[in-house]
């Protein structure tokens, strides 16, 4: 281990050891710490400054503006397309790199010949309006863990924790991130097979982040911090499916809402099951329903460890694996998807490793969890089977959606290590861009509304 890793490691240890001392009720920050927001730190709380080498730069406001040409509802420019490879990490160099390298990242490349790692340039690149930071800011002060940190009052609109002291800390702001406002997206997802065959399941997907709404109050927030529908546009044996999520911010309190609406039977039924370890809808059993967005939904059937901070080459700045030129073909590969298409940086991640609670059930027993400083994105997941032996690994793919701004995965892999196969979900190369200001209200995400837009 280099020493600027061992430095971030004592530095999560020292916070760690501040959360055991203190209550999660009341772990409201300082007010000469949120001073630092801003300063020394960014608005969302990671460290301004770049490391000591510079291989990691100043964060100088991320990407403000659209690149030059780009027009709004297009795929995104990449903003970084004169960068070259400054090496690429295989089975030949594979040692010199490790103390940098998740445990997964670190199998894949033992178990997969065909598989590399081109790191490119660190660009930090994560930014927000500037009405979060403003959010963050004043939520800081407010925050607070309920119900053993089962939920979060206290906080609405801004990232709430952007001085973590303990790995639950970190998980929610990874759930309570910026995301947009409202959402419409066509997307893929392929479960592709150890020789590289997949169906395409073709994804109408609407989303109202109500948590982030502009204006939004804790009064009128509730306990309901995200919508999500999902209806299935092919192949056609699948055709009309319908998914509805109602996300609830304390799910101690009240569990997720969710409901499903079969064009065969032409009725909408109450479903108590897409949830923890379920699998996920049309994965083929390639991931868990709380696996999608590389983590969401209850967080109570784990022991969340704030581990510390690393310096990490992970998925960063995918706008070529993003590109419109790009087709479904060219990206899905035997294995794992298509090295020549990725793009990897090294930048600081908090590490948060969430441990199985005794008595509690999961196929999952750990999980260690990469998140980035800069956008409270988890980036890379290495997964554990009730073994205890490393099971499936899941990349964050993230760019900038500059328009809007905000940082998300433009295409999520799960890969299954024992079976030799992978899960893509987010593809949108052949398909046309998300809006991300669709116009969609509450109204929309409704059972009643789910009904009617099942028989049309």
């Amino acid at each position: 281990m280099n020493a600027m890793n061992a430095t971030m490691l004592r530095i999560g240890a020292a916070l760690v050891l501040g959360c055991v001392l203190a209550s999660p009720a009341t772990a409201e920050i300082p007010a000469e710490e949120i001073a630092r927001l801003g300063d020394d730190l960014t608005p969302l709380g990671g460290e301004r400054a770049g490391n000591a080498d510079g291989t990691i730069p100043e964060w100088d406001g991320g990407i403000t503006e659209p690149p030059a040409g780009y027009v709004v509802g297009e795929h995104h420019r990449d903003p970084y397309a004169g960068d070259q490879p400054l090496f690429v990490i295989n089975a030949a160099n594979l040692d010199e790199h490790r103390d940098r390298l998740s445990v997964g990242h670190q199998r894949m490349i033992e178990t997969y010949s065909t598989f590399e790692m081109p790191v490119y340039p660190a660009r930090r690149s994560a930014s927000v309006p500037q009405r979060i930071y403003d959010a963050t800011r004043e939520v800081a002060a407010t925050a607070h863990l309920v119900d053993d940190g089962n939920g979060v009052d206290g906080a609405v609109i801004g990232v709430p924790f952007p001085i973590p002291s303990n790995g639950l800390e970190v998980i929610w702001n990874h759930l309570l991130r910026y995301r947009g406002e409202t959402v419409a997206c066509v997307v893929g997802q392929a479960a592709v097979t150890r020789g590289g065959a997949y169906t395409l399941v073709k994804n109408s997907l609407e989303i109202e982040l109500r948590y982030s709404l502009p204006g939004m109050t804790a009064e009128e927030l509730g306990n309901t911090m995200v919508l999500y529908k999902q209806k299935t546009l092919a192949p056609a044996r699948l055709a009309g499916d319908i998914v509805l999520v109602h996300e609830t911010m304390n799910q101690a309190r009240e569990p997720r809402n969710a409901w499903t609406y079969n064009p065969g039977q032409r009725r909408v039924r109450r479903a108590p099951n897409i949830a923890y370890d379920n699998p996920g809808t049309t994965s083929d059993g390639l991931r868990t329903a709380d696996q999608l967005d590389m983590f969401n939904g209850a967080v109570d059937r784990y022991d969340w460890e704030l581990v510390g901070k690393r310096e990490m080459y992970v998925p960063y700045n995918a706008y070529r694996l993003h590109g419109s030129n790009l087709s479904f073909d060219d990206i899905l590969v035997p294995l794992h998807v298509n090295p020549e298409h990725l793009r990897y940086e090294l930048h600081r991640v908090w590490v948060v490793e969430a441990t199985l609670k005794e008595g509690a059930r999961h196929i999952y027993k750990r999980r260690t969890l990469y998140v980035d400083e800069d956008s409270w994105q988890i980036m890379v997941a290495d997964i554990y089977d009730n073994r205890d032996q490393l099971w499936r690994v899941s990349e964050g793919h993230l760019i900038n959606y500059y328009e809007k701004p905000l940082m998300w995965p433009t295409l999520e892999v799960h890969l299954d290590l024992q079976a030799g196969r992978y899960l893509a979900f987010g593809l949108d190369n052949e398909f046309p861009m998300c809006t991300w200001d669709s116009g969609l209200t509450s109204r929309d995400f409704t059972p009643a509304a789910l009904r009617r837009e099942g028989k049309r």
